[in-house]
């Protein structure tokens, strides 16, 4: 490992054979240590004391499919302090893919692919802040967002990115470097229109001033 931090996994499956099959492949793994439930109620308090040089805890969650019992566990692992979540399932619908996300899964792997290397690889990549889908399911939700902006978000004035149409101008135009007497006669707004705009841009995303908004929304791909 040269060094690097072995990542803590908390391993959860819904069966017996599951929760066996895994716990025995991530020991032999010198990449993670494995962690229990009397071990992550102590290793906690480490953590947060240890700030961000301490590697997260990694959640490991199989299932068959993303019903009622595997949301329970989906949150328990979230409440027991395990900032990272990988979900190894069975069966993963649309419905089941956009209830992973909500939850906050970083990676969803299907249990036919679940190789020890592909394992580790989505541990290690939760653990960095990143999240992995297999492509295809990637391109579901993507299609999902899609539906969703034009059938729910757009009629109402807004998109996934949660600004509305005339916000996102404004913000481009001040990106521009123009100011608000410009940007209103660009937009045919009034100067009080465009004022509000960006104060309620400011005010709902918690920012500090309008340089503030557009270094935000630029970093998040907003605009």
């Amino acid at each position: 490992m040269h060094g690097a931090q072995r990542i803590p996994v908390w391993v959860k499956a819904l069966d017996p054979l599951s929760q066996f099959g895994l716990v025995h492949t991530l020991r032999q793994r010198p990449e993670v240590h494995l962690v229990g439930d009397a071990d992550l109620s102590a290793l906690l308090p480490a953590q947060a004391a240890g700030g961000r040089t301490a590697p997260p805890v990694v959640a490991l969650v199989a299932v068959d499919a993303l019903d009622a019992g595997a949301v329970q566990v989906l949150r328990a692992a979230t409440q027991r302090g395990c900032r990272r979540t990988v979900l190894i399932g069975s069966s993963i619908d649309d419905e089941a893919l956009m209830t992973a996300v909500e939850l906050g899964v970083s990676g969803v792997l299907r249990r036919t692919e679940a190789t020890a290397d592909r394992i580790v690889h989505l541990v290690q990549a939760a653990a960095a802040g990143d999240g992995s889908l297999p492509p295809d399911l990637l391109g579901r939700l993507l299609g999902q967002v899609s539906r969703m902006q034009r059938h729910v978000l757009a009629p109402r004035g807004l998109s996934h990115t949660g600004l509305s149409d005339r916000e996102t101008q404004v913000l481009r135009l001040v990106a521009d470097g123009k100011d608000t007497q410009e940007i209103a006669r660009e937009l045919s707004y009034s100067e009080r229109t465009v004022k509000n705009v960006l104060h309620d841009v400011t005010s709902r995303l918690q920012l500090r001033n309008r340089s503030h908004a557009v270094a935000y929304a630029l970093r998040e791909g907003l605009i």
